[in-house]
């Protein structure tokens, strides 16, 4: 019998309790089969592995597209999905708040608000505003008892602002405004990591690994919670993808083509 919306809800709260879980992150429905054919236990979507999908760059979506894709991608497996709904699709906190409130309807079992806003020259929200976007996505969530687990994101790391204790200061204020679980991606020292994670206990700690880094295990040991990868994966696809169409555009031959994943077991999969 398939997961209802509310299982899966229930699970994904459960999985943030003890221990340290992958998250990977599928770009579109087949992807997020074949994840769940390798057994994970949760997915979450990808801003930028998605918009590739549609010929868009990372933050270029619109949020009639990222409400459709986690509308097919709950309804596609039985896992709790959990959504980058980047910087909600707005700058105020209301309007952050009525989108959250909109993305809660497609079935998703979490989601995260990140603090950057696009803007180079001014790339976070000002302390008190992202704060106060976090307590509307809170407002947003709890207004139907939806039990949709709250991710804050502090991205300072990811625009060049690697200051640790400003990421800290932060992650700590969207833990009182309301979110569930704390996240900066871009820290990956063992004592980036292990600050983090000591100074919002015992709420749980999400890890971005994009590439070599600590196991699961590793992460695990320093009190990670969750590890998810980005675009990672998408990234990965589209790496045999353009090596294989580069060869046939450059040389006019198709020995990449070889090393495509076996049509036979694809079709066994999604069968």
């Amino acid at each position: 019998m398939p997961a209802t919306t509310a299982d899966k809800r229930a699970t994904f709260r459960k999985m943030h309790e003890t221990g340290c879980f992958a998250i990977p992150n599928p770009y579109d429905v087949g992807s997020a089969l074949a994840l769940q054919h390798l057994g994970f236990k949760a997915l979450a979507s990808t801003s930028a592995g998605f918009a590739w999908t549609i010929g868009k760059a990372d933050n270029r979506v619109s949020l009639d597209e990222v409400c459709t894709h986690l509308t097919e991608l709950c309804g596609a497996v039985d896992l709790p999905v959990n959504a980058d709904f980047e910087g909600g699709f707005a700058h105020e906190a209301e309007k952050v708040g009525a989108n959250v409130a909109r993305a809660v309807k497609t079935g998703l079992a979490g989601l995260s608000i990140e603090d950057s806003t696009g803007d180079a020259a001014k790339p976070l929200y000002e302390r008190a505003h992202a704060i106060e976007r976090i307590k509307a996505a809170r407002k947003a969530i709890d207004a139907d008892n939806s039990g949709v687990l709250l991710t804050g994101r502090c991205e300072a790391f990811l625009v060049g602002q690697a200051d640790l204790d400003m990421v800290i200061d932060r992650l700590k204020a969207y833990s009182d405004a309301g979110a569930d679980c704390l996240y900066a991606p871009g820290i990956k020292t063992r004592e980036q990591i292990s600050a983090v994670v000591k100074a919002v206990h015992p709420k749980p700690v999400n890890l971005l690994i994009g590439a070599s880094g600590l196991s699961i295990a590793e992460a695990g040991d320093l009190g990670v919670r969750r590890i998810s990868v980005g675009g990672s994966l998408a990234r990965t696809a589209w790496a045999g993808f353009m090596k294989a169409a580069r060869e046939i555009a450059d040389k006019g031959t198709f020995a990449e083509l070889a090393n495509g994943y076996s049509g036979v077991e694809l079709n066994k999969m999604f069968k």
